[in-house]
């Protein structure tokens, strides 16, 4: 999972040098570099950053992003090539805690346009079971997303991120915390590229509306449901959990490729009858073994719930709205939305 495991410290200190080199050698000749013409180059490390980058810059920006469609972005390790790559943008967006191969070129590239996606919102803890509320308390669901939540100012304010039983970093699995983490972008990209700003101030806020509306549609879509559980694999959706007062049981932790133990299992199976959860999700880029497994156990059905941290051919939608919405009709069939 560590970059360095694979690449000696030389080589990518010496691609980062190499980076800068071409910087500034670029840099004489007015950055023009060859298609991109004079858009501002940017680095997005995976889908979620490449999707926020992609609609604020628009015509302005040429985004590459670090994770390919259907690489598992917690796997990423960097290629030289890609490390001197993020040494030459522009501008960079990353999530810090998510790919620490990722962290790590960036502190060494020397961009100064370097956003850090987690400090455009509040990061929480969420262990493996997340709740907006107490479970079952019919009547409370509409008060569970407004509630401050009793984890968010816990364990230093939330900025520890990434480390074990640290902050969670999936915060654009929550469309409000997405569209914080989105307004900064506008912001920043005002500041990188101050000639485009009025655009981008206004792709900003065509895309923040889009993300209310998707709130309200998962708002009123899970308000009235038969059960709040929901049984997943990768412990990805504690943000959406909370938002909308559900409760998100995960077989494994934030690692969606972690095996369960059997005495998780069993607990799982006590909850799932308890609680009347009917599904257990799985997610597009991880393999589906351990929920087929516990369906196979337990009697319950398999679903696929999208953590959208990638884009491929068999993805529920083109892109992250759509993706989301499938992911809302998905929770709506599993939870029994009335």
């Amino acid at each position: 999972m560590n970059v360095r495991r694979l690449i000696p410290t030389t080589a990518v200190a010496g691609a980062v040098a190499l980076g800068l080199t071409a910087l500034s050698a670029c840099s004489t000749s007015d950055a023009a570099d060859g298609g991109n013409g004079d858009k501002l180059k940017v680095t997005a490390s995976f889908y979620p950053m490449q999707f926020l980058t992609e609609r604020i810059g628009g015509e302005h920006v040429a985004v590459t992003s670090l994770t390919k469609p259907g690489v598992e972005p917690h796997d990423l390790e960097l290629t030289p090539r890609q490390i001197g790559s993020i040494s030459e943008s522009d501008y960079v967006l990353y999530l810090k805690g998510i790919q620490p191969a990722v962290d790590d070129a960036i502190k060494q590239s020397g961009v100064k346009n370097t956003v850090d996606a987690a400090t455009l919102t509040t990061l929480e803890n969420h262990g493996s079971e997340v709740s907006g509320h107490d479970h079952g308390h019919e009547g409370e669901e509409e008060h569970g997303h407004e509630e401050e939540s009793h984890e968010e100012h816990s364990e230093g304010d939330g900025h520890n991120h990434g480390e074990e039983g640290g902050a969670d970093p999936h915060i654009w699995l929550d469309p409000v915390k997405y569209a914080e983490v989105a307004k900064g972008v506008g912001k920043s990209l005002e500041k990188a590229d101050p000639d485009h700003a009025a655009d981008y101030k206004k792709n900003t806020d065509a895309l923040v509306a889009e993300l209310g509306e998707l709130n309200t549609a998962y708002e009123t879509g899970l308000k009235s449901t038969s059960t709040k559980t929901f049984i997943t694999t990768h412990s990805a959706f504690g943000y959406l959990a909370e938002r909308y007062g559900l409760t998100q049981q995960g077989i494994a932790g934030i690692d969606p490729e972690a095996e369960p133990s059997p005495a998780r299992i069993q607990e799982i199976h006590t909850i799932a009858e308890k609680e009347k959860a009917t599904t257990v999700f799985f997610e597009t880029l991880a393999s589906d073994r351990t929920a087929k497994t516990l369906a196979k156990d337990t009697g319950l059905k398999t679903g696929v719930l999208d953590p959208l941290e990638g884009i491929t051919d068999k993805s529920q939608g083109a892109d992250y709205i759509e993706v989301m919405e499938s992911n809302l009709a998905a929770l709506q069939k599993a939870l029994g939305a009335k």
